[in-house]
């Protein structure tokens, strides 16, 4: 029989062990007046005498300032968490601030303890949400994934696919190609959201397309921004690179450009990741406070965990399709030898394909999940099988 009160205390010993890996956060934000609607005075901090307890927390934020492989570098988020803190939130989630992550002598040693957390959060089923210096630092996050046997779809909403040469050494631009590489593989699917094209090699473009995974253009994205929404409930891992946004809202990114998301459709990409029912982790890369003098950037990813926690707050309870409270659809190919079956939720109007696929050696099929849209399904009576479908039908027979 389940002991409600066992589990709970194995979780709170479970968190105070990750307490001697991080450093509380400044006195001048903990200790400021903040008002009762505000984040600052509801959010559960890391401070000199306390440690947050894991009794209720779904998500734990944590900053990390490893810039090793980047050339952004930010020491302890102070005007951040300022900017984040003073932004005022009706009821907000159960969140703890667990600090700036101590960093080891060595980035090895830096990107196991980043595993090692991370993987006691996900057992725990508390959501971590990182604000960190390099995007490589999804290549631990990824690495917790697989230390607890978690199979992920892995998101990257970045201005380039960071693959890198084979002999380079993991950073910044060339983490994906270590986490593709990595065995076991863990890694069903890869997406990247809002890459722009002259700075990608066509070759590069194809290879993803022929390993079966994700990419979706800047103008694409900007033109169809409803399309991230299923994206995201397909996803178990999101990774915002800044690099992704212009360099017109957010300069403090030594490799900020001209061209990419602004500050509003920044935001409604984190709202759909933090709607999404699938995603257990996400985090925010490439701030470099350094070059911050006027705290747009840090009121800009101030402003996008909060439109994050807006959409957990939102959060459906609906990781797959309830057939019951569905309208089902059939769309049929080739003279009717073909079909593929479409789900729309009566609940939310969400929608969903079946993908076919064989349970071991028997010829009983079962249909895997894949989130879409209405799109997809006016794209299939025109004649024309969704992506979505051909690449998660390719991965699965």
């Amino acid at each position: 029989m389940f002991n409600f009160a066992e589990r709970t205390a194995e979780k709170q010993i479970a968190l105070y062990n990750l307490a001697s890996y991080f450093l509380p956060i400044a006195n001048d934000v903990s200790n400021n007046n903040w008002q009762t609607s505000q984040i600052g005075h509801n959010i559960a901090k890391h401070t000199t005498d306390n440690f947050p307890e894991a009794v209720n927390i779904k998500i734990a934020l944590f900053t990390i300032g490893e810039c090793e492989g980047t050339a952004n570098k930010t020491s302890d988020f102070t005007d951040l968490r300022q900017e984040l803190y003073r932004l005022h939130f009706e009821d907000l989630p159960q969140l703890a601030d667990l600090g700036n992550l101590q960093l080891m002598p060595t980035k090895k040693e830096t990107f196991k303890q980043i595993e090692k957390v991370c993987a006691t959060l996900l057992e725990n089923k508390i959501m971590p949400l990182v604000i960190g210096g390099g995007h490589d630092i999804s290549y631990a996050i990824y690495k917790a994934y697989a230390s607890v046997e978690k199979i992920i779809t892995f998101t990257a909403v970045d201005c380039s696919f960071d693959l890198g040469a084979e002999q380079d050494k993991i950073n910044s631009h060339s983490y994906l190609s270590k986490m593709i590489s990595y065995q076991p593989n863990h890694l069903f699917n890869f997406c990247n959201i809002g890459y722009q094209s002259y700075f990608e090699s066509p070759a590069a473009i194809q290879m993803l397309d022929d390993i079966h995974f994700d990419s979706y253009r800047l103008g694409f994205v900007k033109a169809n921004l409803f399309e991230v929404e299923p994206i995201m409930r397909n996803t178990d891992f999101v990774s915002f690179d800044l690099s992704c946004v212009s360099s017109a809202f957010s300069a403090a990114n030594a490799y900020a450009s001209p061209n990419g998301l602004d500050g509003a459709e920044s935001c409604s990409v984190m709202r759909y990741a933090g709607l999404s029912d699938k995603v257990t982790s996400c985090g925010i890369f490439e701030y470099n406070e350094q070059l911050d003098s006027t705290k747009q950037t840090s009121k800009l990813i101030a402003q996008m965990l909060w439109y994050f926690l807006e959409g957990f707050k939102q959060r459906k309870n609906e990781l797959n399709p309830n057939l019951k409270a569905c309208t089902k659809y059939t769309v049929t190919f080739d003279d009717g030898e073909n079909e593929v079956l479409f789900y729309k939720s009566n609940k939310t109007g969400r929608w969903w394909i079946g993908v076919p696929f064989s349970i071991s050696d028997k010829q009983k099929k079962e249909n895997y999940f894949v989130a879409c849209s209405y799109r997809d399904y006016e794209q299939s009576n025109q004649g024309e099988p969704p992506e979505r479908w051909i690449k998660t039908f390719q991965k699965l027979n």
